[in-house]
């Protein structure tokens, strides 16, 4: 006993002082299965666009802060850098129509669930059902340290908005604190990491989904990609249908700087998802 939590300490010490993460990770996955489905009921149960121009729309954000203790190591982030992580979705998703706007943040010290969250496991669920606010508009975000072996390396996860009306306690992304901007983690500490995330909690996939030869992302102008990008790798093309790998995409796996875009198709993609799953128009 005394061996095992002594590794785990370890681990955790590790992470926090800055062990350096290469590539991303993102812990939302989706088989093809479950994606089908989805894009069957989605499809079933289409909410159309209105006539009428509508403006932006604002989505309240209710942010977690989950800290191992009171420091910045430890996952006490300050308030400024939730504002600027903010500020960096609000520019990323300008062309969208969508904005998001801090409505509350909740400050929670617990070792478990900084070092131990991760998809689907018990502890994650604790915390969701625990913390999580509002509705099914309402972005909530929690920042963990993602130190536990299983999860070490992760950046982030996040739920679909088709995943809502079967477990609305669970929606919402949990992110690495120090992604933010101005975090320690070289190269993913732009806040572009919260910008993907939250692209999966809009209604998107990754583009390479399925690799070359599926439906893929169900966006009909990212080109397909055979594996996620790492790094920046400018004309990097491994699928043989038309276009280069979408490198610059938000919801590819490249260095916080080489991301900068959402396509047209993603855009009305997102504003479809949003009006059918969310009833948020934009």
């Amino acid at each position: 006993m005394f061996l095992a939590a002594l590794t785990l300490l370890l681990t955790a010490s590790s992470a926090l002082a800055g062990a350096a993460i290469t590539t991303r990770s993102c812990g939302t996955i989706i088989s093809s299965e479950k994606l089908l489905a989805h894009e069957a009921h989605f499809q079933a149960n289409l909410v159309a666009k209105p006539n009428a121009t509508t403006g932006p729309a604002t989505v309240n954000v209710y942010w977690h802060v989950i800290s191992q203790d009171s420091t910045l190591q430890g996952g006490n982030i300050p308030d400024s850098m939730i504002a600027d992580q903010i500020a960096v979705m609000n520019e990323d998703y300008a062309p969208s129509g969508l904005q998001f706007v801090l409505q509350g943040t909740t400050r929670t010290t617990n070792w478990n669930w900084f070092n131990q969250v991760g998809p689907d496991s018990s502890y994650q669920t604790e915390m969701k059902q625990q913390l999580r606010q509002g509705g099914v508009t309402d972005f909530n975000v929690y920042t963990v340290g993602f130190t536990a072996a299983e999860y070490y390396g992760l950046l982030g996860y996040s739920t679909f908005p088709a995943d809502y009306a079967s477990n609305p306690s669970d929606d919402g992304s949990v992110i690495l604190f120090s992604s933010l901007p101005g975090g320690s983690t070289e190269n993913f500490n732009e806040g572009k990491t919260l910008t993907h995330e939250a692209g999966h909690w809009v209604g998107l996939y990754h583009p390479f989904q399925g690799g070359c030869n599926s439906a893929g992302d169900m966006v009909d102008d990212t080109p397909p990609e055979a594996l996620p990008a790492s790094g920046c790798p400018v004309g990097r093309d491994t699928c043989a249908s038309a276009g280069v790998d979408p490198i610059h995409n938000y919801m590819d796996y490249s260095d916080d700087s080489c991301m900068s875009e959402f396509t047209p198709g993603q855009t009305a993609r997102m504003a479809a998802q949003l009006r059918t799953y969310r009833g948020i128009t934009i």
